[in-house]
């Protein structure tokens, strides 16, 4: 069985069995001639990831909503932070299985290539959320469902089934990949030039958008299936079936980590935000322990003055608590992760307390956070202003030679391929260009087309 955070898919157990010794592999995508194995100061995958702190798509995050709107007088978390605090998360679970498996494996003549997992990890977990667009989640199906119910159903006689899959299921984890390894116009080959392996621990669904299911969960676009294929065939990441592929063994920690992050540190945002109840909250957090460690706990809360403090406190521990079963079940699935068999996330192989509790922060914050006023609000302008947006660029681009067209191709940036030869091209490069934007940006742009504001006389 395939797991994902959304969808399971079901294949043939594998009889493959990858190996350390090439999922781990500094060769970066459009550099193969240059690669180096020389020791150097930082090693490649310690560069992979200051090359991502540095880059604009990931400062853009600082201004995408994670789930409640962009902060006023309290200050919550938006894409560039919750991002952070995944790969501070995994990180550090990548260095306990990192510890484990060298002990395990130290006979092996690949061994040290254990110790680069938690660069790789907290790489990639840099990286998770890169291609989502604005207005938090919502913004994915709001773009899927301008192609499946709205003006976008007009160009689906002009594609194949695989295209109008990829766009009916837009999905943030393929527009990831695709941002980090497309040659936009202007741009070297390989795109970013990440190493294999990074590349390789972001793809949470490794297949193709025709197995995208009712989640409409995948990993790739069309115009990407080359480039996956060509770095799961040099990490020896087998295809179970017809464009269904064993994930790479990271991604579990690259997963693990952002459902940790994305659970506990939502319900301390509605903490701050008044809208989960203190004592509710304790209650829940202090449902990961057995009754020795709760007494410990409350009697250090009891230190605590500030209600925000004892919630930050009480977080940490169920962080730290998470982190080391997940690692822990990580290691004990080590087979068959690697036979590309595994049952369930990391998450779901947890020790039962732990687990329960984790289910019951996620009823929770489905109850109480979700469908928040404040997050519906956010929801309703956001579909609104991405599918005026989509209308308007999309039209651009198929109809260039139309006046307003002309003027909205004028503001489209050079890397996009507005002119691209075939139709799946021309309607990816407005995507591109949707996705990218932040929520500001996207606001401004929706209110400059609808003639609400204007550049200053």
């Amino acid at each position: 069985m395939i797991h994902s955070n959304d969808t399971i898919i079901s294949s043939s157990p594998s009889s493959y069995r990858m190996d350390w010794g090439r999922l781990i592999s500094a060769k970066r995508l459009g550099m193969e001639e240059y690669h180096d194995p020389r020791h150097h100061t930082r090693s490649t995958f310690q560069r992979d990831y200051d090359r991502m702190v540095f880059s604009s798509p990931f400062r853009r995050l600082q201004n995408k909503t994670q789930v409640f709107p962009l902060p006023g007088s309290i200050f919550v978390h938006n894409r560039l932070t919750h991002s952070l605090e995944v790969s501070s998360v995994g990180r550090s679970m990548a260095n306990e299985v990192s510890r484990s498996l060298r002990s395990r494996h130290a006979d092996s003549p690949w061994v040290e290539k254990l110790i680069e997992l938690p660069d790789i990890v907290a790489t990639a977990c840099l990286c998770h959320d890169l291609g989502n667009p604005p207005f938090g989640h919502s913004g994915e199906k709001t773009i899927s469902t301008f192609f499946s119910e709205g003006q976008g159903l007009e160009i689906k006689p002009m594609l194949n089934d695989r295209q109008w899959a990829d766009f009916i299921n837009f999905e943030g984890n393929a527009n990831s990949f695709r941002l980090l390894t497309h040659r936009f116009v202007g741009r070297r080959e390989g795109g970013f030039a990440m190493t294999y392996s990074t590349l390789a621990s972001i793809v949470k669904y490794p297949h193709s958008s025709l197995l995208a299911g009712e989640k409409g969960k995948f990993g790739y676009f069309e115009s990407e299936e080359a480039t996956w294929r060509k770095v799961a065939s040099e990490l020896g990441i087998p295809e179970l079936k017809p464009g269904l592929f064993a994930r790479h063994p990271l991604v579990y920690l690259m997963e693990a980590a952002d459902d940790i992050c994305y659970q506990i540190m939502d319900l301390e945002d509605a903490h701050k935000l008044r809208i989960v109840d203190h004592e509710e909250l304790v209650e829940l957090f202090l449902g990961f322990f057995d009754d020795s460690r709760k007494r410990q706990l409350r009697t250090m809360m009891e230190k605590l003055d500030d209600p925000n403090e004892r919630v930050a406190y009480l977080r940490s521990s169920v962080i730290g608590a998470m982190v080391d079963d997940c690692a822990r079940a990580f290691v004990d699935n080590e087979e068959a992760i690697l036979c590309g068999a595994m049952e369930g996330e990391l998450i779901e192989n947890m020790s039962p307390v732990l687990r329960e509790a984790y289910y019951n922060c996620s009823a929770k914050a489905w109850e109480k956070i979700y469908r928040a006023r404040e997050v519906v609000d956010i929801e309703i302008a956001g579909n609104r202003i991405i599918t005026y947006l989509m209308e308007c660029l999309v039209e651009a681009v198929l109809h260039p030679e139309r006046n307003f067209s002309r003027l909205l191709l004028e503001i489209f940036p050079k890397q996009y391929d507005v002119h691209a030869p075939t139709v799946y091209g021309r309607v990816q490069s407005a995507l591109d260009h949707v996705s990218a934007m932040t929520d500001v940006y996207a606001l401004d742009l929706f209110r400059k087309l609808n003639g609400d504001s204007l550049p200053a006389v």
